[in-house]
């Protein structure tokens, strides 16, 4: 007897996706114009459910952590242009660490994350910790979904589609770091 298993089948992952418009706000979105290299920021984005009902899935993709090569020689042609930071978390009694994004909110998409329901007026903050690696000018741009397939649509209160985009410039001068008169601490320059 042969046993075959295979990916499909069963329930489609978008079945109990609820379809429809839900109106979002974006209250705050923010990321440096100028960065350096190998210096951190945040990139910071507070959405509201503007609308009377739960916001099924609150979902944000991010574009622009990383630039697609045209050479091609590599086997990977993305490249990135920031780095997203690591932080220490404790699993069990096991020290691992996690990518400074939305706690609680990673999916199998690239560059997309979904933090759950977001109830009628409520708020969240979500905030990704990066470095830049590479010099000259980016564009990271963003867009807000009620739902990760598509069917529940975030909305802006006038029409629209709750995006944005960030643009600057990260300079090719790295951080000045000295060792302290005490031939130990670090100093760094001013931000």
């Amino acid at each position: 007897m042969i046993a075959a298993a295979g990916c499909g089948g069963g329930e489609r992952q978008d079945e109990s996706e609820p379809e429809g418009d839900f109106e979002v706000e974006v209250v705050d979105a923010s990321f440096p114009s100028k960065q350096k290299l190998a210096r951190p920021s945040e990139l910071e984005l507070t959405v509201r459910n503007a609308g009377s009902e739960a916001v099924p899935n609150l979902t944000v993709t991010v574009d622009g952590f990383g630039r697609r090569s045209e050479d091609t020689d590599l086997a990977d042609p993305t490249r990135p242009v920031f780095a997203v930071n690591g932080q220490p978390v404790q699993i069990g009694t096991f020290a691992e660490a996690r990518d400074a994004t939305p706690r609680g909110c990673d999916t199998a998409f690239v560059n997309t994350w979904a933090c759950g329901p977001l109830e009628p007026d409520g708020e969240r903050t979500l905030r990704w910790s990066v470095t830049a690696v590479k010099s000259g000018p980016y564009e990271i741009s963003y867009r807000v979904a009620a739902g990760v397939h598509g069917k529940a649509r975030a909305v802006l209160a006038g029409g629209g589609a709750p995006e944005g985009a960030f643009s600057g410039e990260v300079s090719a001068r790295a951080n000045r770091t000295l060792v302290g008169p005490d031939g130990r601490s670090v100093v760094k320059e001013p931000q």
